[in-house]
Order: C-alpha cells, then structure tokens, then sequence
C-alpha cells in the first residue's frame, strides 16, 4: 500500500481558504483580557489538522460556492473544536497535546475553563454575525450533541462493561457530531437540494467516526513523538476504548480481568501486558475493519460531488484518515 499524500498536499487546493481562516480566528480571540489574548495566540500557535474547517471549506468550494461567510463560519468550527478541547484536557487532567504542553497545564484549569467559555460565546457572535439561521441552528444543534456526549464519556469512565453501541454513540456526538455539521454547512452555503446536503453530511459524519476510531487504535499502537501524547492515555484516564472492548471480549478470563481492573483503576502499569493482549486478540485489526467501512461510506458520498480538485481532495482525505500515524 502506497503512503497517503500529507496532509498539507491534500489540503492545497483550499491552502489560501485557510490561511484567511487562522486570520479570522486570530481576529476573533482578540481580547482586552490578556490572558484570553494569550491562551488564544497559544491554542492558534499549536496549530493542528483544521480537519473540520477544511471539510466545511472542500465541501463548499465542490459545489461553486464563492460567496461571503466562508472562513468566518470556517473558523467557527475551529473555535467550537477548541473549546471542546479546552475542557477535555481540565476533565482528563491531560498534560501533553500536539507535543506541547496543554492549556491547563501551562495556564491552570480556571483560566483554561473559562478560556473555552469565551471561545464558545465568541462562535456564537460570529454565527449570529453571518445571519443564517439554518447554519446557526446546525451549529448549536452539533454543539449541544458535543456536550451530551463529552458527559456520556465522563459518565462512562471506569466503566469496563460498556458496549460498543455505546462507545459508537459516544464518538459519534463528541467527534463526528462536528464533522458532519462542518460539512453540511458547506453544502448549506452552496445551496445544495436536500438530497446533496445529507450526502455531504453522511461524508462528514463517516470521516469523523473513522477519525476518532483511529485515534482511539493508535493509543496502543502509536508513537508518542509522531502523535504528540503518550501512547497508554486513554488507559490511564479509564476510558473504554474499542481496542479495549474488543479485546475484553476475546481475551482469556484471566486477560479479561485484567484489563478489567485495568479500566476501573486508571491502572497504566500492567500497559505491555494489556498492550500485548491488544495486539494477540486482534483487536487492533477489528478497530481499522470498523474504520475502513465508515471510511467506505465517506468514499461513496465523496464520488457524488461535483468533479474536480475539491473532490479529490475529500477522497484523498479518507485514505489519508485511514493510514495517518498521528
């Protein structure tokens, strides 16, 4: 299998789009409270995929829209993403993102907390600011399913018995909730019928739940220089990951209650065991099988949009979501 192009390759078509976009958010996160200023020139300076951006901007663009609003609603996304973050990183007591050292770890969780408040309501002036109701209403639909699912998460910590239609359903709304609704508002923008928005959105939503599931394998099968976290945190926060549930229910009883214990305890240190019986059990293997299938289904709904380099680009973002290492 050849190597996906990178991602700063796929995304040259819309390159000028999203330079406009960080000018936009650096345009938002101005504040007369400094440290607001700061955090927010320090979360822009991580830098990061802009994955959700730039399915809004693809989408848009494939079918001809060239109209006004683009990078604002564009960076919208990006600030609700970053929000999410924010919190996640207070609720998960995390201390590295993106190689770097988190928000709250640099700026304590107060600020952090309410850094992501202020993004959130700074989202909501810029949406009320482009005066479409519709895209306003997906976008605070799409955020209330985030919080719902980042609860669901939080309420599912520590818990080994957790199904995967329930771990299904938590990254669908705490991730592939704003993936969908990125790219259904680039449908939205353009105009599209019906029929080519839920296509868009089926698009946003398959990518979304594939790059969770990929994220979720490569904590027991990544590197932690290339991913910018430690390969185990998701272990050491007791989250029931998929690799997890699979192997749970494949492993020996013995192995079973060990990752088990494992997931109640936040307990790493067992993590060459439990990574070993991850990779025996082949549940790394089930995860990217599960991965492959959403990312069939985005493939399908790709080849329906118009032709050309925006197109390709949504393509070639599904191959890139499959075999990324970080």
């Amino acid at each position: 299998m050849t190597s996906p192009a990178s991602i700063s390759t796929i995304l040259a078509p819309i390159a000028q789009d999203m330079q406009q976009v960080d000018a936009s958010i650096r345009r938002a996160l101005a504040s007369e409270v400094p440290l607001i200023s700061a955090i927010g020139s320090y979360i822009v300076g991580a830098g990061g995929k802009r994955l959700r951006p730039a399915l809004l901007l693809l989408v848009a663009r494939a079918h001809g829209h060239d109209g006004e609003h683009l990078h604002d609603l564009a960076a919208v996304v990006e600030m609700i993403h970053t929000a999410t973050l924010l919190h996640d990183d207070v609720v998960d007591e995390s201390q590295l993102r993106r190689g770097r050292q988190t928000s709250n770890a640099t700026y304590g969780n107060a600020a952090s907390v309410l850094s992501g408040d202020f993004l959130y309501s700074r989202s909501f002036q810029m949406m009320v600011a482009a005066g479409n109701l519709r895209i306003l209403r997906i976008l605070a639909d799409a955020t209330n399913v985030i919080a719902e699912g980042e609860v669901q998460q939080l309420m599912n910590m520590h818990d080994p018995e957790i199904s995967r239609e329930r771990y299904m359903r938590v990254i669908h709304d705490k991730t592939a909730a704003l993936f969908e609704a990125a790219a259904r508002i680039g449908a939205v923008l353009a105009g599209c019928d019906d029929a080519a928005e839920q296509r868009a959105a089926a698009y946003g939503r398959s990518v979304g739940l594939a790059f969770q599931l990929i994220d979720d394998a490569l904590d027991y099968n990544g590197n932690a220089e290339q991913m910018g976290k430690n390969v185990g945190d998701d272990l050491r926060e007791g989250k029931p990951t998929l690799p997890l549930i699979v192997a749970m229910q494949r492993a020996e009883a013995g192995q079973r209650e060990l990752i088990e214990h494992a997931i109640r305890e936040g307990d790493a240190e067992r993590l060459p065991q439990i990574l070993e019986i991850v990779h025996a059990c082949g549940a790394l293997e089930e995860v990217y099988t599960v991965a492959r299938a959403e990312l069939h289904q985005a493939l399908g709904a790709a080849e329906t949009m118009p032709g050309g380099p925006y197109r390709q680009a949504l393509v070639e973002l599904c191959e890139y979501s499959l075999q990324r290492n970080s």
